[in-house]
């Protein structure tokens, strides 16, 4: 399209999948550019599994009297599948826990360990296969060849630990993960939310383990409400934390609402498929293109 070697002028109906996590890693310039080299006549479907700032101003450039359709609660909240595991923990003490972790596997086990960095990421894997593990390693800096021969040897199970960073918190289609290790607490909840629920899919139930140093104080109440919404046990270094966060001055208790406001200003109307509404054939479009997702989610769609 940059290029002028495909024309999108006839495309009638565009969905923006992961709305928020495109945002999140930069894509609004070719958002942007997409959206006005298609036809102003277009139908549009915008999902999100949050609905921050940035999401909301491109709902209210783009979508003409939109219609918003949310899944579940707008509440921030983890998959209940997933057992949740938070250990309070020294920095240089991290990676003696990991590969006590990986030595307790079993053999029918899949972990999913998520960095914060790209060369930890590299760095973590490269230790595993130096101590025998067989390991594949996934990250933005990788080529396009090696990440999807990454994750086909970790779906096919020829590997059984996969490293990676947030690239593959969202829209890796792995259902038999049965274990999620966050090696870094992730910068924010939304995050969280969407690395532990890589498992517990499909019916099954699943393990997440997350580091806590003492860098991640500033999101011990968001973690601490997550945990009790999903009646997890919540280990008391992470109430001592907040705690000390909130004598500081630091935020308050509370996952907060993943949406919320009107629509960019315009008038909205909104469907909760909880309730016994009558719906109209788009919402089960809406429904196939993953607006039901296990942690809920929001779209818009404009006519």
């Amino acid at each position: 399209m940059m290029n002028g070697h495909l024309n999108m002028r006839n495309v009638t109906f565009l969905v923006l999948d992961e709305a928020d996590r495109m945002l999140d890693m930069g894509f609004e310039p070719q958002i942007k550019k997409i959206l006005l080299d298609i036809r102003p006549d277009r139908q549009t479907i915008m999902t999100s599994a949050t609905w921050p700032d940035g999401v909301r101003r491109l709902s209210s450039l783009y979508l003409k009297d939109p219609m918003m359709v949310y899944v579940g609660t707008l509440d921030l909240t983890a998959v209940h599948s997933v057992k949740q595991k938070v250990l309070v923990i020294a920095d240089d003490d991290k990676e003696d826990l990991l590969f006590k972790n990986i030595k307790n596997m079993s053999p029918e086990d899949k972990l999913l360990v998520f960095v914060g960095r790209k060369i930890l990421a590299d760095n973590i894997s490269t230790e595993c296969s130096m101590r025998g593990f067989s390991v594949q390693c996934i990250h933005g800096d990788r080529e396009q060849y090696d990440r999807e021969q990454a994750l086909d040897d970790f779906r096919s199970g020829s590997v059984r630990i996969l490293i990676a960073t947030d690239v593959a918190s969202r829209g890796l289609d792995v259902n038999d993960i049965t274990h999620v290790f966050n090696f870094d607490c992730p910068r924010d909840m939304e995050e969280y939310v969407h690395r532990i629920g890589r498992t517990g899919r499909a019916g099954r139930t699943g393990v997440s383990t997350t580091l806590v140093t003492k860098d991640d104080w500033k999101n011990a109440a968001r973690l601490i409400s997550l945990l009790e919404e999903a009646k997890q046990e919540v280990p008391h270094e992470l109430v001592e934390m907040a705690a000390r966060y909130a004598a500081r001055g630091g935020g308050t208790r509370g996952g907060g609402p993943r949406g919320g406001g009107s629509w960019g200003g315009g008038s909205s109307r909104r469907m909760d498929f909880r309730y016994g509404l009558h719906p109209h054939p788009l919402y089960h479009c809406l429904w196939e293109l993953r607006c039901c997702c296990e942690l809920g989610c929001i779209s818009g769609v404009s006519r």
